[in-house]
């Protein structure tokens, strides 16, 4: 470093690690890069931020939601049995008056919530099912407009299948051409199981195709006999795609007998494919035709991490038709994850950070651009926490967000004043 300053110095941060552990540090950040870390570093900064004890860490990574939905609950109408596929309906009336301009007003919004909130990377669905594309549209030109300060990637998702309409594989395709990011899928919502499994063939062959990642919605049901799971896990050996494959939601996975799940883990341990799992949205809308006892409708998310496989969290939907509630905080997430997964022990709630933060950059495949390293990109947050269970269980306030190499975001801890 020569004699000018830096941009940005934090003094005395506890750095959190991904080998869980915490290290007191300077971080110094210059031209939107990390340029020292250290436990001391000499010199001056444009912007000196004394962070003494409180928590350093990675920006939180949002791996599954719909921006295109986002705040719109209650319109046309609420979704009043609160199931997976009234709130498909629901979407289904509303979609048909899109404009450009409402989808990115309600995208930008959120993603500001969540940049608030400690988020700097966000893969969102862009349903691309209707003729207009206007939803995948809206959200390629807000993937430019928040560049500078979020990195977005936008799934091509047919929300009513791929053969569920005439048109509606040429649609995909054709939103491969306009430059999303990632190819998804919903092969248990396919008219047969037949065009299910052609489905996740053609997904495949489209990422080919197009080198593109691949995000599917597979088996999100509460039948134990939908079992989509198992062709993404093929079509993933088979054609040696591993890390690029993620599988959203398999809430069905809950659902299956031990004997086909112990079998199907197996083959999923071959694929090392990445997991999605939504807890908030899970526990609410899967389960909804038990009695008692209810099924709570979230993937084996404990099994999937004990066995060394990726598993990361989103949030799904917020104020949308499947879901009413939700503000953006992936804390929030990360505790429902803690609560519904009996996630309780003290390795188990530190892992369930990190499905908001480390598991989730892999999912998205953009690890050379994350973390608290030099040379790495200046996206960094500073929490009110002592550490990775004090955060989760205070759902703590993100102080500080720094985004490529600027302070984006500045919020204080509530303070309360005792009168009693």
């Amino acid at each position: 470093m020569s004699d000018q300053p830096y941009d940005i110095l934090l003094r005395q941060g506890r750095l959190l690690c991904a080998v869980d552990r915490v290290e007191q540090v300077d971080v110094a950040i210059h031209n939107g890069k990390i340029v020292a870390v250290a436990p001391s570093i000499e010199g001056t900064a444009v912007l000196e931020l004394d962070v003494a004890n409180q928590l350093v860490s990675p920006p939180f990574v949002e791996s599954h939601i719909h921006l295109d939905s986002a705040m719109t609950a209650g319109n046309p109408r609420w979704n009043q049995s609160g199931t997976l596929f009234e709130g498909i309906e629901i979407w289904r009336e509303y979609k048909q008056s899109l404009s450009l301009d409402n989808v990115k007003q309600r995208a930008i919004a959120t993603l500001k919530q969540q940049a608030a909130q400690g988020v700097l990377f966000v893969r969102s669905h862009a349903d691309v099912s209707g003729s207009s594309l206007t939803a995948l549209q809206a959200l390629l030109e807000v993937r430019e407009e928040v560049k500078d300060w979020m990195t977005l990637q936008v799934v091509a998702f047919p929300q009513d299948g791929i053969y569920g309409g005439a048109k509606n594989e040429s649609l995909i395709e054709e939103a491969m051409k306009m430059g999303t990011d990632v190819v998804g899928g919903i092969p248990h919502y396919e008219l047969t199981r037949e065009d299910g499994v052609r489905s996740v063939h053609r997904i495949f062959e489209l990422a080919e195709q197009y080198d593109r990642l691949i995000d599917i919605h597979c088996d999100e049901i509460d039948d134990d006999q939908s079992r989509f799971l198992e062709v993404v896990a093929a079509c993933a050996i088979r054609q040696e795609m591993g890390s690029r494959v993620t599988a959203s939601h398999t809430t069905a996975f809950g659902s299956y007998n031990n004997a086909y799940a112990f079998k199907l883990m197996g083959f999923l341990q071959r694929t090392q494919i990445n997991f999605i799992a939504n807890p908030l949205i899970n526990i609410t809308l899967q389960g909804r035709t038990d009695t008692y006892p209810k099924r709570r409708g979230v993937t084996r998310v404990k099994e999937l991490w004990q066995q060394g496989m990726n598993v990361s969290l989103g949030h799904d939907c917020v104020q949308d038709p499947w879901y009413s509630l939700g503000t953006g905080n992936m804390l929030d997430v990360a505790s429902m994850a803690v609560h519904v997964c009996q996630m309780t022990g003290m390795s188990e709630v530190e892992a369930c950070y990190n499905m908001v933060t480390w598991h989730g950059a892999k999912t998205l495949n953009v690890e050379d651009q994350y973390g608290v390293e030099v040379g790495k990109p200046a996206n960094l947050i500073v929490l009110d926490a002592d550490d990775r269970y004090d955060a989760i269980r205070r759902r703590a306030t993100v102080q500080y967000v720094i985004s490529n190499g600027k302070l984006l975001a500045q919020t204080q801890p509530p303070q309360i004043q005792w009168k009693g």
